[in-house]
């Protein structure tokens, strides 16, 4: 199934079952008031929304209606809990290795994790608001999964089994402002602005076999101002599973139904497959030229990211999102 919160005049928005191909929609409201109401009684209500989406998909809904994806607000618009890690470690080892410093060896087997904002997400549409271009503007392409309710202390052979939707982040980043937060000893902040998700949630079964319980094996495509920036395969080199990277959420406290976990920026060790964010690309010219030649965002720049079934087809929709001056 794949789902959808449209804007309203509720915090949450509107809750709406998307078709397959993303061309139509039906209002579920009367089954549950938002997704958050909907994932906190899944198992009761699965089943008739499973109904209403073969339903959907036959084209028999005389109250079905053109889905607009600009109307869409993130899936969860506001969530208990955002928590994104960093399971490519090629990608991290690639920030050190650019700054002159080691990788801890322990970052091989103990992931990174940081607790980001969740009271207010961007809609997949909406602009990127900042301040001041001079903070280093940068998106990050990654992966995220919605989990049920996962006890304390759950390992990762228990947690394959938490998963309930999975959407596409622009993990939106400022650069410059890292640097001097981290100093404090106190983790991101203000370098961590509102994250956006795809217009769509959508279940397991949406993935077909690219989707092997642990990993999402199809590429994560970015495209900035219109032209391709990078198309990592996000199940190639990701160190760290869904599954273990929810335990690791989980090893000191319960995750409630609705948490969001990140896979941390898609990043493949085959370079011809570009980068999932600019701070990537920017390593890697130092690396092997020297010097640093492709610029962070600037105002008016346009995100977009996409992920494509086997079909060629959009599975969650995309990501559109421009940068523009605070106001």
């Amino acid at each position: 199934m794949k789902f959808a919160s449209l804007k309203s005049q509720k915090p949450d928005g509107r809750p709406v079952l998307v078709s397959k191909n993303l061309q139509l929609a039906v209002d579920i409201s009367h089954v549950g008031a938002s997704l958050q109401g909907l994932l906190e009684q899944w198992s009761d209500l699965r089943p008739e929304l499973e109904g209403l989406y073969a339903e959907l998909n036959n084209n028999s809904l005389s109250n079905a209606f053109q889905f607009d994806q600009s109307a869409a607000l993130s899936p969860l618009p506001r969530a208990y809990q955002w928590a994104d890690g960093s399971a490519y470690v090629n990608h991290v080892e690639l920030v050190r290795k650019a700054r002159g410093a080691e990788m801890p060896k322990e970052f091989w087997t103990d992931p990174l994790m940081y607790q980001g904002g969740s009271d207010d997400f961007l809609g997949p549409h909406q602009d990127i608001e900042v301040a001041d271009e001079s903070w280093g503007i940068d998106f990050e392409a990654e992966i995220a999964v919605i989990t049920h309710d996962v006890s304390i202390a759950s390992d990762a052979k228990s947690c394959k089994d938490s998963m309930s939707l999975f959407m596409l982040v622009n993990d939106v980043s400022l650069r410059n402002l890292i640097p001097q937060e981290l100093a404090k000893g106190f983790g991101f902040f203000h370098s961590k602005p509102s994250s956006a998700f795809s217009p769509v949630a959508v279940t397991a079964d949406e993935l077909h076999d690219a989707w092997d319980g642990e990993r999402l094996h199809l590429p994560l495509i970015s495209k900035l101002n219109n032209e391709l920036f990078g198309e990592p395969n996000a199940g190639d080199d990701m160190v760290f599973s869904f599954p273990q990277l929810i335990a690791h959420a989980a090893k000191t406290r319960n995750l409630r139904c609705g948490t969001i976990i990140g896979s941390g920026t898609v990043s493949n060790i085959d370079r011809s497959r570009g980068s999932s964010c600019l701070a990537e690309k920017r390593m890697l010219e130092k690396i092997e030229q020297g010097e640093i030649k492709t610029p962070f965002m600037k105002y008016g720049d346009n995100i977009k990211i996409e992920m494509l079934n086997a079909e060629g087809q959009s599975i969650f929709g995309t990501i559109d999102q421009n940068v523009v001056p605070a106001v």
